[in-house]
């Protein structure tokens, strides 16, 4: 590759504002029966966004759906794979970016097959650039990366500039749930919603914020969190 193409490949990097939401995209090397997976598996199940999305993205299943649900980096899956289970009467768009955390989920996939889910292996933000308006009645960020150093806060995937994609695939009091066991980020995101003029906190009593969300399925990272002793947040917000 000549000079210049390396300079103009890096600054395609720069140019995109959103790649720094995430970090690595891969961890250990993928074990073959999980590698054999993901060939299976990913290119039937990935969204093409090379090309126009649907006007109605209950088209995109192969089974009936009534509304289609978003979660972003859902690490092994098993949130994501336990709700298309609970709810087979929604559709499911997945985001995880991390190879190992896609090999996991496609490796249950391969048992617990789920007609009603599709994913998406890069950025989120790539993916909400290019879903419709309002055609998410839900969107699940579950114990993002907080990013805890202050010189990386611009990485966190809660900004407003993200609120703001929000609110425009969200349909009409839609729902975007946080959880996380980061105090910080967990202030962080209420102060990002308090700012921004569409959205609203969904909070009846004082310690709603502890109760987990109806059928919640508990994550490896959540796990974590509790044996090292944090407290998880469970927030819920609508779209105004």
């Amino acid at each position: 590759m000549t000079a210049e193409n390396n300079e103009s490949e890096a600054e395609g990097r720069r140019s995109r504002a959103t790649e720094a939401f995430y970090g690595r995209r891969h961890g250990r090397p993928v074990r073959t029966q999980a590698a054999e997976a993901v060939a299976s598996l990913l290119p039937r199940l990935k969204l093409d966004l090379t090309q126009p999305a649907p006007a109605d993205l209950k088209t995109l299943f192969p089974v009936p759906v009534e509304r289609v649900r978003l979660e972003i980096g859902f690490g092994g899956g098993e949130h994501v794979i336990s709700e298309a289970g609970r709810e087979p009467q929604s559709g499911f768009i997945g985001v995880e970016p991390f190879i190992n955390g896609m090999s996991r989920c496609m490796q249950t996939l391969e048992s617990e097959p789920r007609p009603n889910l599709r994913v998406y292996d890069d950025d989120a933000t790539q993916l909400l650039d290019w879903l419709p308006a309002n055609s998410i009645a839900e969107i699940d960020l579950l114990y993002p990366d907080p990013w805890p150093k202050k010189k990386h806060w611009k990485r966190r995937f809660v900004s407003q500039v993200n609120l703001d994609r929000f609110a425009r695939v969200l349909q009409p009091a839609g729902t975007f749930r946080f959880a996380s066991d980061i105090a910080h980020y967990i202030n962080w995101t209420l102060l990002h919603i308090r700012a921004h003029s569409e959205f609203e906190w969904v909070v009846e009593r004082a310690d709603d914020w502890r109760q987990p969300y109806p059928g919640w399925q508990s994550t490896r990272y959540e796990a974590k969190a509790l044996r090292e002793g944090r407290t998880p947040a469970y927030l819920s917000f609508r779209r105004i």
